[in-house]
Parts: structure tokens; sequence; C-alpha cells
């Protein structure tokens, strides 16, 4: 589909969700949508894809997510092109390039089947990242730790920039018939409590051209600027900017006069490298008036200034104490701050905010691209759920209410390097010792474990007891509830998310007799079950956005303790999926035996 030649043509047909913002969390967002059976389309304003230098790769829930729909193999050939590449300036201490397929200590060839009867070879896990420039040792992570080899098969897709995530996803939207519309601005919302007429401005060749369409929700991902924020009246506290940051590939005339890696000066730090030409900086002290983050963008969204060759000379020059001369761009550049807010709500009526529209913070590790792909994998089915019918009174709610919490730490996480990075004497202290506890075993690992995601979790609702016949059991929380699904194998050599590609709830049921499977019948079409030879976990309730909503290592559902198994089981289907369906005929679905 041509989009932007049809763009006047498609909005006139009304749609059930409008996705303002083609990046990556907006077209995560309409593919969860689209697989939810919502009607969907996605406004942009730029007329081309963002070529501009963002995040550099994703962490584990990310590549996760990919992976639940189908999108690992792609993920991963992205990572591969990106290390013919660069892989010669990324070298590990042992001689190793990242992602070759082996864990640490695997001395076996790539093609070799990997450890503890697993049927596919885990990917190797050492991107580390850094905290406030301080390089995180792979040496020192305890690798074995069960966070990191419980999520390691999606390991092999951690090394993709935004720009090729975009493109990766941008092809995903248009497989599901999602269309994309770009040259299109916001200018005008009118929440009318059973819809939403908004306002548009459609660039063309010959001129702008002012319309109206109707939607039944519009959710804002455009950015940290966001019109739909502005439009929506919805306030957005935070802490003002101290810094202004770049990144950007250059040519450099004279590179022998820049540190490697990482230095500090009292103006700020920069980082030259691993690959070539590779800048950054940061400068402290800036007046609050020249930061571009600090500035609301202008009514009608015209953007910033470009970042100009000149500027980054300056501010390297300025940081780096040297007269380095800098030749040519080689990539768009991007400019930042450590500009930190969180919107006062997520949701105001029929209009929704996800990404950095929700929520701003230096870009330190990509943390804001993952951020926002966990906000959409989060309210896609939510927010689809509650348009196909069947969502249970609250959900949405949980929106707001489970995504606030890990964007407020990551806004934390994000302070306390600048705190570490300054310049002055007190951070210089703060730096040395922040470093010497990043220089021991447990430091790096519980830093690498942040910065990876795997220790991330939800915190549920729940009962915490079960009404039976004979009165009332305790239910204490499985430890995987509110977590990420880990690497579930199964007696066939699958995973228990290869068998969620198309959405929906996924139940796992290693019981002798199927008891699970039996109950979640009753939700076909919104539960597929997925049955195997036994072990533990012995069921496992994942939600679409991958949290395990329910948890059991009991199995012999015809004991009391077991029974309350079963009864929490239907009561977590009850809280996330709704009242069972009317009748199997209704609806279609199904059940996988392994």
């Amino acid at each position: 589909m041509d989009a932007k030649a049809n763009a006047d043509q498609d909005m006139d047909v009304p749609v059930d969700v409008t996705v303002v913002g083609a990046g990556p969390v907006g077209l995560i967002l309409a593919a969860e949508l689209a697989l939810s059976g919502a009607t969907v389309q996605v406004l942009e304003r730029r007329a081309e894809p963002d070529e501009a230098m963002k995040a550099q790769g994703i962490n584990i829930p990310t590549a996760e997510a990919l992976d639940r729909r189908g999108l690992l193999p792609a993920a991963e050939k992205v990572q591969r092109e990106i290390l013919e590449r660069v892989g010669s300036f990324s070298g590990m201490a042992d001689g190793r390039r990242p992602g070759d397929g082996r864990m640490p200590g695997d001395d076996r060839s790539p093609g070799e089947n990997g450890a503890s009867g697993q049927h596919r070879r885990a990917p190797d896990l050492r991107f580390t990242g850094h905290f406030a420039g301080m390089v995180l040792d792979p040496e020192l992570v305890d690798w074995a730790d069960p966070d990191f080899t419980s999520h390691a098969a999606a390991a092999g897709a951690r090394m993709v920039p935004q720009r090729e995530l975009v493109a990766l996803l941008t092809e995903h939207v248009e497989r599901l018939g999602v269309p994309v519309l770009r040259g299109v601005e916001v200018t005008a919302l009118d929440d009318t409590g059973d819809g939403v007429l908004v306002g548009t401005a459609t660039r063309t060749a010959v001129g702008v051209t002012a319309g109206t369409l109707r939607t039944g929700w519009v959710v804002g991902c455009d950015g940290g600027h966001s019109t739909v924020r502005r439009l929506a009246g919805i306030d957005f506290p935070g802490t003002d900017p101290e810094l202004t940051g770049y990144q950007a590939v250059v040519d450099i005339a004279d590179p022998e006069k820049l540190a490697n890696g990482w230095a500090w000066s009292p103006a700020g730090a920069y980082r030259c490298g691993p690959q070539p030409g590779r800048v950054a900086t940061i400068e402290f002290n800036t007046p609050s008036a020249d930061l571009p983050d600090a500035r609301p963008r202008p009514r009608g969204g015209t953007p910033m200034a470009p970042v100009t060759l000149e500027e980054l000379q300056t501010s390297l020059r300025r940081v780096s104490g040297t007269d380095v001369t800098l030749t040519a761009l080689r990539a768009t550049p991007t400019r930042w701050t450590d500009n930190t807010r969180q919107a006062a709500t997520y949701r105001s009526g029929r209009v929704l905010l996800a990404g950095d529209a929700a929520h701003v913070h230096p870009p330190f590790g990509g943390q804001g691209l993952n951020l926002g792909a966990g906000d959409a994998m989060n309210l896609g089915w939510k927010l689809g759920a509650v348009i196909a019918g069947w969502a249970p009174e609250g959900l949405l709610d949980t929106y707001d209410s489970e995504r606030r919490p890990v964007g407020a730490w990551v806004m934390d996480w994000t302070r306390a390097q600048i705190g570490v990075l300054r310049g002055d004497a007190k951070s210089a202290a703060l730096r040395g010792i922040v470093g010497d506890l990043l220089s021991t075993r447990a430091g790096t690992t519980y830093a690498v474990k942040k910065i990876s995601g795997v220790t991330q979790r939800i915190d549920l609702p729940g009962d915490q007891r079960i009404d039976l016949p004979g009165g009332h059991l305790p239910r204490p929380p499985h430890p995987l509830v509110g977590r990420y699904v880990p690497d579930l194998w199964l007696r066939d050599g699958t995973r228990l998310v290869d068998h969620g590609h198309g959405g929906g709830f996924l139940l796992l049921d290693r019981t002798p007799d199927g008891a699970f499977a039996r109950l979640a019948a009753a939700w076909t079409g919104r539960v597929s079950s997925v049955t195997d030879d036994h072990a533990t976990p012995t069921g496992v309730l994942v939600r679409p956005d991958g949290v395990v909503a329910w948890a059991t290592d009991l199995s012999d559902t015809n004991d009391i303790t077991d029974l309350a198994a079963v009864a929490g089981l239907e009561a977590d289907l009850r809280r996330w999926a709704g009242a069972p369906s009317p009748s199997p005929e209704e609806e279609q679905g199904g059940s996988v035996s392994m």
C-alpha cells in the first residue's frame, strides 16, 4: 500500500484504534492490537522513517517480545549483519566475538547441541553495557545465575539498533494489514465519550490538507514532545535538565587526540569508539535555555534544528580539552538532555500514552526504547480485550498501575548515573566508590541483570487464599508470577512461547490427566493450551505480554492441595481473560499436545 498517496482515503474509514507515532513503540502496539482482532491505523508526521542515531540495542524482555511473535530469526539476522560490520571492534576478553552462539565457558563449536537437554544452542549473553560510562566487564558476571540461564534463547537478538528494529516492525505490521500513514500530523483531539474525533494535517507534495477522522481510541506513541499528551491535557511533571548530550558517527582528522572509551573532565565526559568514528559527549552546566529538550516543541510539532558538524565538534572540544577536528557526519546525529519526566496519568478517557510520550529520561543503555516496548506489549492486549468485549472489569486500568512503577525505576536508574557522571569533585569521589563496587563479581552481576531486564517483575494482584467446599487454603504466590516467562522447553524441542506467535494467552499443562487444559477449554479462543510431559513447573499461565499470571509445581489434581491449584488457575483466568466463553462453538481456539 502506498500509504502517503492514500492517506485521505484510508482515514475516512473508522477504526477501533488510531496510534500516533510510527516508531518502535507505536509499531509494536499496532501489531498487538491487530493480533487481538482490533482495526488499527498508525499516523506519523514524518514523511520518512527517522534515521537519527538512537538506541543501539535491545534488552532481553524486548528480544523475547519479538521471539513470542515469531520475529526472533529476523532479529538474529540483524545482529549477525551488525557483527559483520562492527564485530571486529567488539571482541571479548577471551578473543571471541559476542553472539557467536556459545555460553561463557562452553568450548564446543557453535553447531553442537546446548547443555541441560535443550534442543537448541543458547546464544551468547555477554552483552553487558555500562553504568555512567563505566563499562561492565563480562568476565566478572556470574553467567551461571538462573536469571541469565533461564532467559537465554533470545539473547542472540540483542544487538538490534532502533533503525533496524523499526524496519523489522514495519514489515511485521504490513503483514498484519496495518496501514502506516506518513506525513499526517495530529492537530486536535475531542474525546466524545464513545470515541475520539482527531483533527489532522496531511502533508503532500502539493501542500497541507486539513481533515478530521473518527476513531474509538487514540494512543500517543509520539515521543517526549507528544502532541497527543499536550492535546489531552495530561501533565508531565519531573526534573529539569542540567546537561546536553550528543552521539554521532563522524570522520575524525586527528583521532589520536582522543582517548579510547569513556573519559571525564570538569566540563563533562565523552566516549570514542568502540566502532571507528563513533563519538558521544555529555556536557554539564549548560544554560537551561540552550537545552533543546528543555523547551516545549512549538504548537504544530515543528522539530528542533538538526545537529550540525560544527555544533558537535564544539561540544567534543569542550569536554575533551583538545582541538580535535571533525570533517564529516556519517550518520544523522542526535542531541539529548537529562530532562526526566513521567505523565501524571497514562490514560485520560479514550486517550492513552505509551513510550516517551509517557516518560522521558536520559538515553543511557537504550532504556527508553525497551521501556516503551514493554508499555506497548502491556497495553496492546488489554485495549484489544476491551474492544473485543471480553475484558474483565478494571483490566485497562492495570496498564497504568503495572507500567508506572517500571517507568519510575528506569527514571531513577538514569538519574543515579547523572549523579555519578558530573565533573565536580563530589561526583568524582562517588564515581570511584561505584567503580569499586562494579569491579566485584556481585556488583557487576547486579548491574548487568538490571540493564538486561532479566529480573523485571510486575506486581500482580491476586487472592492470597482459595475458597474450597471444605474451607479456605492459603495461596502463596509462585516465584514465576509477575516475571516474564522463562525458556520453558518441551519434549519435542520447542519452547512454550513458540506456540504463541498469534497472540493470546498460553497455558502449559504438565499434569498427568490434563486437568489444567480441560479447565482452560472454557476460555477457548483466548487461551491456547499446550500439554507436555511431567516436569516443574507443572502449570504456567502466560499473558499475551509474556508475563506469568499463574504457576504451580503441583500435579496430583485429586489431592485437596492441588485442587487449590486448579481453583487458583480458574481465579486467574477470570481475572485476566474474563468470563468463560458462552460455548466452544462461538469462538475458535485449541489445545496442542506435545
